[in-house]
């Protein structure tokens, strides 16, 4: 019997599975032997399992280095309601000197730090005085500068590490491209045979892009037609109180902002109401979302772009981590990649081609014809994938329109005019239209003026976004436009430029007990079935006497399956997926007579 066959049972007792998933076995298998691994998941994939499990096998405590105090206190929650003896040592907790004892007493399983302290001499030499079986790296992205999340912290575990050379490593992450992976393998002293790499697709996750027109209208429609949890990402502070109280005033929902210019005690009651909500939207800057564990988000929503197409994946896939159907929406304009592409100036030298290249990756991805998800795969190195039938251009194909020409007109008119008027005074010399404005500058005269067609000129104001997004054209810093270093190949006609016309937009349905509107993904939940909102009752009432968030009762998998099954004893409860041994024991009793009553 392999050293993952003996984890199954454990498996079974523990979380109440009776197979692994995916990579799983694979990384347990590096795990159970003593050799050091990067394991490259999906979110939703059960990383945090690769080093549960072995916490509860081996003998010695697994030393979890996470890098934030909330992500820390989610997983624990998580782990204690599983029966794992668990504990964080963070500079928020009161309990540090129990912990301490504990662990040199050999009585904790797991043990959660951040880098800062695991990165102090002072925490390598209590560890001298334990017995450690695992290091985990968790959001191991963090440890590389081309990661995303860089954090320079994690570049000094490598000595803690290497004090321990018998101890195992695992390092995790969701969000890592091919140079991330090799700076990882290097910089945690992991041998190129120990990448396992569990692939990127995230099929429950619906991708859809669209140019941000109205976005409060849009972000209305989305609560709407979008039951459950949610997170919007905005590029500022001030956007997200605006937005916030917007989206609270007109959906009727639970909104509330969240960015690092607030008070900590106001940002940690804001994260702990979503974590423990049914119905919450944080309406939030990057500043949040590293440290939410939270498995039942059911949409995540960009009014702007993210930072490259690694920080998109790595805020979408905090959607759907139970692996019920979830969405994510991007509204995304012309004047976020000028104003990125403004920043790129700010950037060492060494850093702007990287950046340059990550932003014209992105511009591709919103500005796609075909499947986003074989964008989002390719760009990971995945590379042959299906189309995938789930994403908006899959779903309702837009019509790709032949704009290289008109593209051509539009660069001409910006250079003739002299790169420094905005689109209105561009698209009105070549319309002809002869204004005091156009005919003063003498703009009447130009070569360009008159050749546009009232039909083409419906698409000037799209194209320019289209063409702003792969740095043809640029903004001036009054407003105006000019030409961007990849003009030139249009302008030679090196280059083509497809313009994706949007599909005709279905009148939406407002939400209801049946699920989502046309733009949302299917519910899977039965909703209005008497005993599945029993059973929704009875969890929300455990988490409240608990003083845990619903999902560490029991995910909404769970439920279905008791809505289903209709377990009658214990032992039936046995056989439920995601149902363990210390959960039936807490709340077995309860949930059968919930059973019995519907």
């Amino acid at each position: 019997m392999s050293a993952v066959d003996t984890l199954l049972p454990l498996l079974k007792s523990t979380f109440g599975y009776d197979a692994f998933r995916g990579r799983q076995a694979d990384v347990l298998d590096r795990v159970m032997t003593g050799r050091h691994c990067l394991a490259v998941m999906p979110t939703g994939a059960g990383k945090s399992l690769t080093y549960q499990l072995p916490a509860l096998a081996l003998d010695g405590t697994v030393v979890v280095i996470s890098p934030l105090i909330a992500l820390m206190h989610d997983q624990l929650r998580g782990a204690l309601a599983a029966g794992i003896r668990a504990a964080t040592l963070t500079s928020v907790d009161a309990d540090q000197a129990e912990t301490v004892a504990r662990l040199r007493g050999g009585e904790l399983d797991l043990l959660y730090v951040a880098p800062e302290r695991a990165t102090r001499p002072a925490f390598a030499a209590l560890l001298e005085e334990a017995r450690i079986a695992l290091f985990a790296i968790d959001e191991a992205h963090c440890v590389s500068e081309w990661g995303h999340d860089f954090r320079p912290d994690y570049r000094g575990l490598r000595p803690l590490l290497d004090r321990f050379p018998s101890v195992p490593r695992l390092a995790l992450t969701a969000t890592a491209d091919g140079h991330t992976r090799a700076d990882i393998l290097v910089q945690l002293g992991i041998g190129d045979d120990g990448l396992i790499l569990a692939g990127f697709d995230r099929p429950n996750i619906r991708y859809a892009m669209m140019p941000r027109t109205n976005p409060m209208k849009q972000l209305t429609d989305l609560l709407n037609e979008q039951p459950g949890p949610g997170i919007v990402y905005v590029p500022t502070r001030k956007k997200t109180e605006e937005l916030a109280a917007g989206l609270a005033r007109v959906s009727g929902r639970p909104v509330a902002p969240y960015h690092a210019g607030l008070d900590p005690d106001v940002r940690a009651n804001t994260q702990n109401r979503f974590v423990a909500s049914e119905d919450g939207v944080v309406v939030a800057t990057v500043a949040f979302g590293m440290g939410i564990d939270k498995p039942d988000v059911r949409f995540v929503a960009h009014a702007g772009i993210p930072k490259s197409i690694e920080g998109f994946y790595q805020e979408t896939g905090r959607a759907g981590r139970d692996g019920d159907p979830a969405l994510a929406i991007m509204l995304w304009g012309a004047s976020d990649f000028a104003t990125a592409r403004a920043r790129l100036a700010e950037l060492p030298d060494d850093r702007v081609e990287g950046e340059r290249t990550r932003l014209n990756a992105l511009a591709a991805l919103v500005e796609a014809t075909s499947c986003r998800r074989q964008i989002l795969l390719a760009h990971f190195g995945e590379s042959g994938a299906p189309p995938c039938g789930n994403c908006d251009n899959c779903l309702n194909p837009p019509a790709g329109a032949d704009a290289t020409q008109l593209a051509r007109k539009l660069l001409s008119a910006v250079y003739r005019t002299g790169q420094s008027f905005g689109l209105a005074h561009v698209t009105a010399v070549l319309t002809g239209e002869a204004s005091e404005r156009v005919t003063a500058r003498g703009h009447d005269q130009l070569s360009v003026f008159g050749i546009v067609g009232a039909e083409e000129a419906q698409l000037l104001r799209p194209l320019a976004r289209s063409l702003t997004a792969r740095d043809a054209l640029r903004q001036t810093e009054h407003g105006g436009w000019m030409l961007g270093p990849a003009a030139r190949e249009i302008l030679k006609d090196e280059a083509a430029v497809t313009l994706a016309l949007p599909p005709e937009r279905k009148r939406a349905r407002r939400r209801g007990a049946g699920g989502a509107g046309s733009d949302g993904v299917a519910a899977t939940n039965p909703v209005g079935n008497p005993l599945f909102d029993a059973l929704r009752t009875l969890r929300r009432d455990l988490a409240a006497e608990a003083g845990v968030p619903p999902y560490v009762i029991a995910h909404d998998s769970v439920l279905r399956e008791l809505t289903a099954r209709r377990p009658a004893s214990l032992a039936a409860l046995a056989d439920v997926p995601g149902l363990g041994a210390r959960k039936i024991a807490a709340y077995g009793a309860a949930i059968l007579d919930v059973v019995r009553h519907y």
